[in-house]
């Protein structure tokens, strides 16, 4: 196939609505074609697109959660674009390509249920399966050399909250763990009261220490009641903005701003934005 010919065939592909994944595959080798392909694309890197990756991610998490499934098909693209992007650089520099990270989540998807592709029975819980899945993933780690403790493998870039309880995760399969949701209580009045100490001494340093340490108990709380604290967290960020708007809103029925009214007068107005959803609740 001469030149012509091989572009002739990218142009076609390109412009296929019906390509699939050959088409985004081509669609990114001609954005990263150092002679022809688009500037900005050619310069990226695994470091500078990683930060794009995570936002795409959690921008699927956020249409889910406003069950906005026509944004979802959308911004589930985009995040598969961050897959096929990283995939291409690291085909570029000849050590793995789109088709290998296909081929390894496929094995490993067959490699860790082995009660759908093997022999074991189908006939557990949920709950039995999923510890299952840790004994196999447990296993995997310890064929590696390079392991060596029992937390490696947690990736560093995983937000705060997610990563605290991954990490707790890990600890309690060795039995390092609170017995119970009440010891774990208790624990957060004891760092509590820690913070308190250190925000009376004034220590900045320490202040911010202790904050972490009640931050990761907290954490381990949710850990306990089966509850995911970004999902909680976010829960509660959308719950303080719907509440605030109501706030903003009932000030702007007077002519006012937040601004211009005295705390007290803007907590009666978060009161009465409480009561009215939660009589739409009921109703």
């Amino acid at each position: 196939m001469n030149e012509n010919s091989g572009k002739t065939a990218s142009d076609a592909l390109v412009r296929d609505p019906e390509g699939g994944i050959p088409r985004l595959l081509e669609i990114m080798a001609r954005l990263r074609e150092p002679e022809t392909g688009c500037p900005w694309d050619i310069v990226q890197t695994y470091e500078t697109i990683a930060p794009y990756t995570i936002e795409e991610a959690y921008e699927v998490a956020d249409a889910i959660e406003r069950a906005a499934f026509d944004e979802l098909r959308s911004e589930l693209g985009d995040l598969l674009l961050q897959v096929v992007y990283h995939s291409r650089m690291a085909e570029e520099q000849n050590r793995f390509a789109f088709a290998d990270v296909v081929r390894d989540i496929s094995d490993k998807m067959l490699r860790r249920h082995p009660h759908v592709f093997g022999d074991d029975s189908r006939d557990k819980s949920p709950e039995q399966q999923v510890a299952d899945w840790e004994k196999i993933k447990a296993a995997e780690r310890a064929e590696k050399p390079e392991t060596a403790s029992v937390l490696d493998g947690v990736a560093a870039r995983l937000p705060a909250l997610t990563r605290a309880v991954k990490l707790q995760n890990r600890a309690a399969r060795v039995g390092f763990d609170w017995p119970n949701a009440t010891s774990v209580l208790d624990k957060i009045t004891e760092e509590t009261e820690e913070l308190v100490a250190e925000m009376n001494g004034g220590n900045e340093d320490k202040i911010i220490e202790e904050y972490g340490d009640l931050m990761f108990v907290m954490a381990n709380l949710a850990r306990h009641l089966k509850i995911d604290p970004e999902a909680a967290l976010r829960a509660a960020n959308a719950k303080f903005t719907r509440r605030f708007g109501a706030v903003e809103t009932a000030l702007a029925s007077q002519g006012r701003t937040p601004d211009q009214r005295t705390l007290e007068e803007m907590d009666a107005l978060w009161d009465a934005a409480k009561l009215a959803e939660r009589a739409s609740e009921k109703s």
